[in-house]
């Protein structure tokens, strides 16, 4: 054999070789699959016809439309958030449902309030505090009572009979439900003066600062999943729900010098009694006034 074909014949069976371990090590291999073959993420498709207190939303108008996809597209897939949501909305709507009726809002404002607090009794970085998240100045205007020791912006009843008057105030300068929300955000003069100013009366078509842009699609966005969750991608039982253990009503009108001690009074712990009366800032209430107070205990 020369040395060419000797060489060559080498070279063949290293090539062999080297293909062989190739395809062992090939075959041995995890197959590593594309996140695409198990999660999918979907373009929301929007409904036909939305509307805001019986007030269409003009979806036809390209920048409506691209808007409003953005916010169902947030809110469907922060999943997490959007499942919370749905939780805490069976918790309070039952509360608020009534409410709004017997102040003569629309149904609808249950998604303000909870676009707004998202159900959390907790203050936002700029001091709105409450279901409703009112400004201290703003509730004491409406008459709510905000100290160190009360603080009404907490009191579901109350806080929503204000919200209903401010709304209310609202709907009766733009005659629209949907300015009026706008106007929750934004405040009655901040609105009004853009709408003279560019000369337009409708919220869809005024130019607003981008965060009273974005509200009135996020209200509408919660009430389009929170009304039709499944279709949205949101699965859960009853049982998941959350719910508002039941109470009953005590009225006050002397001071409490240990709430703590007046919980323990009627068979419940301090607690218990804060989770429905989160109004109450301190251990103690102290009721100068002799102002009659309607505290829940829970059963």
């Amino acid at each position: 054999m020369n040395k060419s074909v000797r060489f060559l014949s080498i070279l063949t069976v290293v090539f062999v070789a080297i293909l062989f371990t190739n395809t062992i090590s090939q075959s041995n291999e995890p197959v590593i699959k594309n996140v695409a073959e198990s999660y999918q993420i979907k373009a929301v498709k929007l409904p036909k016809n939305m509307e805001l207190a019986g007030e269409r939303v003009p979806l036809e108008k390209a920048d409506i439309k691209e808007r409003m996809d953005r916010e169902l597209l947030v809110n469907t897939y922060w999943q997490s958030n959007g499942l919370l949501l749905i939780k805490r909305a069976n918790k309070y709507f039952p509360i608020l449902e009534p409410l709004l009726a017997k102040h003569g809002l629309p149904d609808d404002f249950k998604f303000l309030a909870l676009a707004e607090s998202a159900f959390i009794d907790e203050t936002s970085s700029v001091g709105a505090a409450g279901m409703w998240h009112f400004m201290k100045s703003t509730g004491r205007e409406y008459g709510l009572e905000i100290n160190d020791n009360v603080d009404e912006r907490y009191n579901i009843e109350k806080s929503t009979e204000v919200a209903a008057e401010y709304l209310k105030k609202a709907y009766s300068r733009f005659n629209s439900w949907t300015l009026a929300a706008a106007a929750y955000n934004a405040g009655n003069y901040g609105v009004g003066r853009r709408l003279e100013t560019q000369g337009v009366t409708s919220y869809y078509d005024v130019l607003l600062p981008d965060e009273t842009e974005r509200y009135v699609f996020r209200i509408l966005a919660l009430k389009e999943i929170i009304s039709n969750p499944e279709k949205y991608g949101f699965e859960f039982d009853k049982e998941d729900l959350y719910t508002l253990p039941s109470a009953y009503t005590v009225k006050v009108d002397t001071a409490i010098t240990n709430i703590a001690l007046f919980a323990k009074k009627y068979g419940t712990t301090y607690k218990d009694l804060k989770l429905h009366n989160s109004w109450l800032r301190e251990n103690k209430l102290n009721n100068k006034s002799r102002k009659l107070y309607e505290i829940k205990i829970p059963n």
